[in-house]
């Protein structure tokens, strides 16, 4: 697998980042660690006349946590997300998560930016982003903008981002509570058939907040606020969850493919986010 013909561009600014999207448009893609971009490009999936490497551009690394908000720049990788102890302290879930995207040769190059960018609907950190309800830096010829996880993805590879603009930083508030990423997949390095990330805060022995979302059940990852407000003020019994995963299902749309057909989708789908609340709930 060869891809077509690009030129290739390794910038070392920002500002020359923007620059060469302004000047090539549609022809140009940027590439942080390229685990979506290259094999698309190597399958003739992808035409990129022009691939931006964003690896030696300044200033879009590092972990920030201060005064209880943490900030990722967008070329932080998987590997450091694990191995960060302070966020692993402050933000348990991004581990959790992180250790079950593919296998330790990607998680060494794989960055949290690439991860969230393109709006693959399999990638596992979208949906967390939006349950821990992030903010999503983005930065263009018009200067930087700031959008909610839960407003970028509006449906499969097409995001908020214009086509001039890159992903620097993702920031969110530390999210308190218990905490669970379940998923599953068909093998070590897939992408999963179905996963989901909570987030639940307990009081005084019932449910006080939870955000839910889900991952690769349709175009969009699907934040379920429906499904959270079935598990507030319960004490997160049977029914309480039957419920949460009643009101999920309503706002999820798994298509056919080869991890299977629909019904055995929505099925296991409900028992990861029976799976992944229990945790969450016992963890709190």
């Amino acid at each position: 697998m060869i891809p077509a013909a690009f030129d290739y561009h390794r910038p070392t600014k920002v500002e020359d980042v923007i620059a060469l999207l302004e000047e090539h448009g549609d022809d140009a893609r940027v590439m942080a660690g390229g685990h979506s971009l290259i094999p698309m490009m190597k399958l003739r999936m992808a035409d990129i006349p022009h691939l931006i490497d964003l690896q030696d551009v300044g200033g879009l690394g590092g972990i920030s946590i201060e005064s209880g908000r943490i900030k990722l720049g967008a070329m932080v990788t998987q590997h450091e997300i694990i191995n960060h102890d302070g966020l692993a302290s402050a933000a348990p879930i991004l581990r959790e998560a992180a250790l079950q995207i593919a296998d330790p040769q990607v998680r060494y190059m794989g960055t949290i930016g690439g991860n969230v960018a393109n709006g693959d609907p399999g990638n596992d950190m979208p949906g967390l982003m939006q349950c821990i309800d992030a903010q999503i830096e983005l930065i263009g010829p018009g200067g930087t903008r700031s959008v909610a996880a839960r407003d970028y993805y509006e449906a499969a590879y097409m995001t908020d981002r214009e086509d001039d603009e890159v992903l620097i930083s993702i920031s969110f508030a530390a999210p308190s509570g218990g905490h669970a990423y379940e998923k599953q997949k068909r093998k070590i390095g897939d992408y999963a058939t179905a996963a989901a990330a909570v987030q639940l805060v307990k009081d005084d022995g019932k449910v006080a907040s939870v955000s839910i979302a889900m991952t690769n059940l349709s175009d969009v990852p699907v934040w379920s606020e429906a499904a959270g407000a079935a598990l507030v003020g319960t004490t997160c019994d049977s029914a309480a969850i039957k419920a949460a995963v009643s009101a999920m299902l309503a706002d999820i749309d798994p298509s056919e493919d080869n991890r299977g057909p629909v019904a055995f989708k929505r099925h296991l789908a409900g028992i990861i986010l029976s799976r992944a609340v229990t945790r969450a709930w016992d963890r709190a």
